[in-house]
């Protein structure tokens, strides 16, 4: 599967391209704001393209009105079609935010129950009691995600319901090409739907993914041949940060042991989970690690580690954002244009050296080295071994262990590597070193 040997870069295009934080219903064709980052992004070294929600809808796009239409904020739907021909020339897949869980207030079918109540024939889509009410004074109570009135929660058990969003989805397929979907909050969608969906997307295009969001748990709930291909990992996104802030890189070391290791008991052995460092939800790397030296190590592990990695439009050149206690407004700015730095050209290194290596893309996982300020995690398949080692102290710090050969080629600079005498590792330094056998 494509998937499996990806690297996603993930936007929020309501961010990024600087929309009215409340749908204003004029269409302003925003998201062509996209075109040249296609250029960025496959120079960056990602080859596939995460948009975060793009349909019509109240505020932030997680309360849709309308699957079918663009969000006006945004452009017309010939808007998205250019931009997603432009990724796709660019040789670059598309995959869109999908927001099945719920929908909006403004969803037309709600709209169409608040004004006709009980003689509404789109109630039953919905889990109401027209015996109650709600704070919003609707004159009926209805369900709604984690309490948050603002999103009305869907019966995903009404055929009718499941039959509207999957024929969204083809037209999504068919106007704007697209190879894949993240499934919003797929932790609280029915296994059942997920099951159909899968085998509706399978028989729609062989190759389409469905990546689910899942925060915690055994992630096999959600993840299988018959459910999603993969899922999100927040268990090692926390591990990624605490371990360089806590100068406990055990954590990040046994987190991936435990999923990956090659004991018979390890959980996801073989699956590529999404890895990030961040994301439009949770606090940007760079406000989240202490000590700026440690971003790049940090890239380092999740470019080396076991799943597919994405990163988060504009982290890669080490803007900040905090998330706030009401608002992800900061998580999600809007930029003119995308920058390159020292850090860009490290983490585009790092993409080459994991989309040339098998090992990296494929390999299994072992610990070789685990101190609290040093890792050295080994990648291999049947034909190639690469070593993944990170010294994140301010010393220089000198492993001694059984490489296994002589000599190795590290992936990122082209170098060789000598194991005699022990490998010498300076201050916040990386490396992925093929191993000669």
């Amino acid at each position: 599967m494509w998937f499996d040997e990806a690297v996603l870069y993930q936007i929020y295009p309501l961010g990024l391209c600087g929309a009215p934080e409340y749908n204003d219903g004029v269409t302003v064709p925003r998201i062509r704001r996209l075109l040249p980052w296609a250029e960025h992004i496959r120079k960056l070294g990602a080859d596939t393209v995460l948009l975060n929600p793009v349909f019509d809808s109240d505020k932030h796009g997680y309360d849709t009105r309308d699957y079918n239409r663009l969000d006006p904020r945004l452009g017309a739907n010939e808007d998205l079609a250019q931009v997603c021909r432009a990724f796709h020339d660019a040789g670059l897949r598309v995959m869109l935010d999908g927001v099945f869980n719920h929908v909006g207030r403004g969803f037309w079918a709600f709209r169409d129950v608040q004004e006709k109540k009980w003689d509404s024939p789109y109630k039953d889509w919905f889990h109401i009691d027209f015996n109650g009410n709600t704070d919003r004074n609707d004159g009926f109570w209805y369900e709604c995600w984690e309490g948050h009135s603002e999103l009305v929660k869907l019966n995903l058990h009404n055929p009718a319901v499941v039959e509207h969003q999957f024929q969204a989805i083809r037209g999504w397929v068919e106007q704007f090409g697209i190879d894949g979907l993240r499934l919003d909050v797929a932790y609280c969608l029915p296994i059942g739907y997920l099951r159909q969906l899968r085998a509706f997307t399978d028989a729609l295009k062989p190759d389409f993914v469905l990546l689910g969001e899942a925060l915690g748990g055994d992630y096999n709930q959600w993840m299988g041949p018959d459910k999603c291909h993969s899922v999100t990992n927040y268990d090692c996104f926390k591990g990624l940060w605490s371990s360089f802030n806590d100068r406990n890189l055990f954590e990040i070391g046994h987190s991936l042991a435990r999923q990956y290791g090659p004991e018979p008991w390890t959980l996801y052995k073989g699956a590529h989970l999404l890895s990030f460092a961040d994301n439009h939800d949770v606090t940007r790397l760079a406000s989240k690690l202490t000590e700026p030296r440690h971003i790049p190590l940090a890239y380092a592990i999740l470019m080396g580690m076991p799943g597919t990695p994405a990163l988060y439009y504009g982290s890669e050149w080490g803007i900040k954002g905090e998330k706030g206690a009401c608002s992800d407004d900061e998580l999600r700015p809007a930029l003119e244009q995308p920058e390159w730095n020292d850090l860009t050209g490290w983490i585009a290194k790092l993409a080459a050296a994991r989309r040339g290596s098998p090992a990296l893309c494929n390999g299994s996982y072992r610990n070789v080295l685990l101190t609290n300020r040093q890792i050295i995690f080994e990648r291999k398949t049947e034909g190639e071994r690469v070593l993944v080692a990170v010294n994140a102290d301010g010393e220089p710090y000198t492993a001694h262990f059984d490489a296994g050969c002589g000599l190795a080629w590290d992936l990122i600079t082209g170098e060789q590597h000598d194991f005699g005498g022990g490998s010498e590792l300076p201050p916040y330094s990386a490396y992925y070193w093929k191993m000669e056998r």
